[in-house]
């Protein structure tokens, strides 16, 4: 679980967002939705421990992030970026053990549990066909996958991704948040990411947070729904909402 008390997020003195008081559950995928620039990245950043929280605090599991040492920060939190991978022969098996170093150590050698760990990760992410494969050879969707099966084999309570769906064509973008809600809801972890696919998102997602106008409102889609929020969010964003039949329409 994370809390967030009265958290204000930016870079150096200047403040993205300000006096956040929100929690993310064990066991729920919750998808931040938010314009270009309104600061999403820097949340997913502080939460992550790249940033530093200008002010206020970030609680993982009742401890307060910054004051975790690197390698327990690492066994907390696992976090998949939007920047491409290329690391050219590389096989998926070894990036995915590459998710094992917070106990190994950078250049350890994994033992007879970790290769199993590393096994069920690849597994339950269905690319057990892709283990052998370079990671040069995989689609988009088939890197994504093997991206989240490293941060499963990491075993942290807590996954953070950047914008997963970014580079996927439809299918892949459903097969993805689909995935990632199946194991949120399977293994009890949080899953927290940033997405601009929004009719998924509201379809898919446990919860939501919705960043606009310098502030974050949260909730599933009925409350969000319910309260105009979501309505407002997405008039600005030139969308409509059926709430009868659940789809978006461009304005």
């Amino acid at each position: 679980m994370i809390e967030l008390q009265h958290l204000t997020v930016g870079y150096g003195e200047k403040a993205v967002l300000s006096d956040i008081n929100q929690s993310l559950n064990a066991g729920q995928m919750v998808c931040l939705l938010g314009a270009n620039g309104v600061g999403k990245s820097t949340i997913l950043r502080t939460l992550a421990g790249f940033l530093a929280p200008l002010s206020g605090k970030v609680l993982i599991e009742g401890r307060d992030l910054p004051s975790l040492s690197l390698s327990e920060r690492s066994q907390a939190v696992s976090v998949v970026l939007t920047e491409r991978v290329e690391v050219p022969y590389m096989k998926v098996i070894d990036l995915v053990g590459m998710g094992r170093s917070p106990y190994t150590g950078f250049f350890g050698k994994l033992s007879k549990e970790d290769n199993a760990i590393v096994d069920e990760a690849i597994e339950m992410v269905g690319i057990a066909n892709l283990a052998q494969r370079t990671i040069d050879t995989l689609s988009d969707g088939e890197r994504q996958k093997a991206l989240l099966a490293k941060a499963l084999a990491q075993q942290t309570p807590i996954i953070l991704l950047d914008e997963p769906t970014a580079f996927l064509d439809f299918h892949a973008k459903v097969s993805t948040l689909r995935l990632m809600l199946r194991l949120a809801h399977e293994t009890g972890k949080t899953i927290f990411l940033s997405t601009h696919d929004v009719e998924m998102a509201i379809q898919l997602s446990d919860a939501l947070w919705i960043v606009q106008e310098g502030k974050i409102q949260a909730g599933t889609t009925a409350s969000l729904t319910e309260s105009g929020t979501l309505q407002r969010f997405l008039h600005a964003e030139g969308i409509t909402y059926d709430t009868k039949e659940h789809t978006l329409k461009i304005t």
